[in-house]
């Protein structure tokens, strides 16, 4: 026995013709209702509003949250794009921030270099530091002046307040400094108020030991250390620094220039004194010349004729000799 079977479609459609009746004729009913002209029919039309329309706050409260949250969206985009605005603004303010900082500081060192009270026979020339030797066993800076600025081998260089070290190999536009700390560099210099001579010798260290010193005992930590000018390597009474007391219990140099931040150094002319070209003249005091009076009488005393040997002349005719040469 066969079992029939229903479709759906057969109850759903007829349920959906009538809905969509009963629709037509609302709106329909709707429509001539809004378009009678009749002052009845205006009065039920209010009435109608009045009391339809406020029970509807609930249907518009959806429609209400939706526009709020398109309009908070407009505004946080509108944020957003304030936001990456001004953080492009903020990077390039720390540009010129790290820009203004680094004038100020190059500012800053000009302006000692400037306030550093010199000799006045010492003409100079100021250079910017280029690189360091970037060795732990070599302490040296590369600055861009050079033979086309007029520097010699052995000028001294100063920064903003001491002695930084002195010329040693120059370049058409650029020359090498040789720190004071460098292990090749022996310097004279004078303690001061006791006016000890002594030799400060690098030693690759921050703080060069004093050697050679005349008398130890006449030195105290804290005494002004500048240079003597003898040999003729530096000019003399350039600050260089002050004495200390190493932890070796050797007496030692803080130096007075800032070697953590050697930007710009000054160049001393010093065109009255000897270039130095060997190790000796850096510490030996140059040797004066002998009077042609002095000279031949030294030949005479201390140089025997040739091919005689020097006698021993009696006491008496010595005295009879000299005797009769006054008379």
């Amino acid at each position: 026995m066969a079992k029939t079977r229903t479709d759906p479609e057969e109850f759903s459609r007829p349920l959906r013709r009538v809905l969509v009746g009963i629709l037509v004729l609302a709106l329909l009913g709707l429509f001539l209702l809004w378009r009678i002209d009749s002052p009845r029919v205006e009065r039920f039309r209010a009435a109608l509003i009045d009391r339809v329309v406020p029970s509807f706050d609930w249907a518009l409260v959806p429609l209400s949250k939706a526009s709020g949250m398109l309009d908070q969206f407009q505004s946080y985009a509108s944020l957003y794009e304030q936001n990456q605005d001004l953080r492009r603004e903020l990077q390039q303010m720390k540009a010129w921030k790290e820009a203004a900082l680094q004038l100020e500081q190059q500012n800053a060192r000009l302006l000692d270099l400037n306030q550093v009270r010199l000799d006045p026979k010492l003409t100079h020339v100021t250079g910017q530091v280029l690189a360091d030797s970037g060795s732990p066993f070599r302490q040296s800076v590369l600055i861009n002046v050079g033979e086309r600025d007029g520097i010699l081998d052995g000028w001294a260089t100063m920064d903003g307040i001491g002695v930084v070290g002195r010329i040693s190999g120059v370049g058409q536009r650029t020359s090498r400094v040789i720190l004071l700390t460098d292990t090749n560099s022996r310097v004279p210099v004078t303690v001061q108020p006791s006016g000890q001579k002594a030799i400060l010798s690098g030693d690759n260290s921050a703080l060069p030991p004093l050697d050679f010193l005349e008398d130890a005992d006449e030195v105290r930590p804290g005494d002004r250390v500048v240079s003597s000018g003898d040999g003729g390597m530096f000019p003399a009474n350039l600050l260089v620094g002050q004495v200390v007391m190493g932890t070796d219990r050797r007496l030692r140099v803080s130096l007075s220039a800032d070697y953590q931040r050697l930007e710009f150094l000054r160049v001393l002319r010093s065109h009255e004194l000897t270039p130095i070209t060997d190790a000796g003249a850096l510490i030996a005091p140059p040797v004066l010349p002998a009077g042609p009076d002095t000279s031949e009488a030294l030949n005479t005393d201390a140089m025997p004729a040739r091919g005689t040997q020097p006698e021993a002349a009696p006491a008496g005719d010595a005295t009879t000799e000299t005797d009769g040469g006054d008379g």
